[in-house]
C-alpha cells in the first residue's frame, strides 16, 4: 500500500480535483496584453457586424461563450482561475475554444483598421503593429507560461504517482497477464509497465452502435465473468469496473492510496466455470 502526502489548501474547494492545487501560487497575470486581444476581437466582430456582412458565419466562433457560460451555470460545472477565489486552475482551458476567434478576428480588426486609415504610412503602421503586437504576446506567454498548461501540470502530478505506483506492482505480475481495467483516467499505468493495451480488456472493446447496451460485447461480457477473459482487474474507487464487476469472481491483492486520486484495487480472478 502506498501513500504520498500533499499540502493542504488554504481553503476547502468545491470539486475533488481543486484538492491538487495549492492555492496562491501565482501571482495575477502580468502585463496588459490581454485587454488588448479583447479589444481586437471586438472589433474585428464590429467589422464583421457593420461592415463585412457577407463574413457572418464567422460570428460562429463564438460559440462557445454561451456554451460554458450555460454549462458552469446549469450543469454544476466550476470554473477557478488563479485571481479569484479559491484562487486555483481549474477548467481554465476553457478559454482555449476561443483561440480561433481571437485569431480570425484579430486579422480582421487589422483590416479593418488599414481600411479606415487615411495615409499610406497609416496603412503601413498598422500590420506591423500587429506583428509585433503579436511577438509581444509570445515572449509573455513564455516567460509567464500559460495557464492551461499550469493546470495540467500540476493535475497530474498526483495522478502520475499513482500510475508510476500502479505501474510498479504491474509489472510484477506475470509476463502476458490479461487484465480488466477502465483506461479512460489511468491508461498511463500500462504505458510505464510496458504492457500492450491487447492484453487489457477494456471499455473499447464493444460495439458503439449497439444501443443502450450491448450483452454480447466483449466489454460487458468481462464485466459479468472477469474469470473468464482476464487474470487481473483494477479498479478505482466508483470507475465503470469498480461500479459494474461481478466481485464474487474476485480476490483482492492489494490497495494503492495517492492523496488526491481514487483508491486503486488490484484482483486477481478466480477461476470460473462460465465459458466465453
Amino acid at each position: 500500500m502506498a501513500h504520498t502526502p500533499q499540502k493542504p489548501l488554504s481553503k476547502k474547494p468545491q470539486c475533488p480535483e481543486c484538492r491538487l492545487i495549492p492555492a496562491r501560487t501565482i501571482c495575477p497575470w502580468q502585463g496588459k496584453l490581454q485587454l488588448l486581444w479583447v479589444a481586437a476581437l471586438l472589433f474585428g466582430t464590429a467589422v464583421v457586424l457593420f461592415f463585412q456582412r457577407k463574413l457572418w458565419p464567422l460570428l460562429l466562433l463564438w460559440t462557445p461563450v454561451p456554451f460554458y457560460l450555460l454549462s458552469i451555470a446549469y450543469s454544476g460545472v466550476p470554473l477557478f482561475v488563479p485571481v479569484w477565489w479559491p484562487f486555483s486552475r481549474y477548467n481554465v482551458r476553457y478559454g482555449i475554444e476561443m483561440l480561433p476567434a481571437f485569431a480570425i478576428f484579430s486579422a480582421i480588426a487589422a483590416y479593418g483598421l488599414i481600411r479606415f486609415a487615411a495615409t499610406p504610412k497609416v496603412r503601413t503602421a498598422i500590420p506591423i503593429i500587429f506583428v509585433l503586437f503579436v511577438l509581444a504576446s509570445y515572449v509573455e506567454v513564455m516567460r509567464a507560461t500559460p495557464v492551461s498548461l499550469q493546470e495540467a501540470r500540476v493535475n497530474s502530478r498526483t495522478r502520475m504517482a499513482l500510475e508510476t505506483q500502479l505501474a510498479s506492482e504491474l509489472e510484477k505480475l506475470p509476463a502476458n497477464s490479461t487484465f480488466l481495467m477502465y483506461l479512460g483516467d489511468h491508461v498511463g499505468a500500462f504505458q510505464q509497465a510496458g504492457i500492450p493495451l491487447k492484453q487489457v480488456v477494456n471499455e473499447g472493446n464493444h460495439r458503439p452502435w449497439v444501443h443502450p447496451s450491448d450483452p454480447q460485447g466483449l466489454w460487458e461480457r468481462a464485466l459479468q465473468h472477469p474469470a473468464s477473459y482476464a487474470n487481473f482487474v483494477v479498479t478505482f474507487d466508483s470507475d465503470a469496473v469498480a461500479q459494474s464487476v461481478q466481485k464474487n469472481e474476485l480476490s483482492p491483492l492489494m490497495i494503492l492510496r495517492v492523496t488526491g486520486q481514487p483508491e486503486a484495487i488490484i484482483y486477481k480472478t478466480l477461476k470460473s466455470n462460465h465459458t466465453r
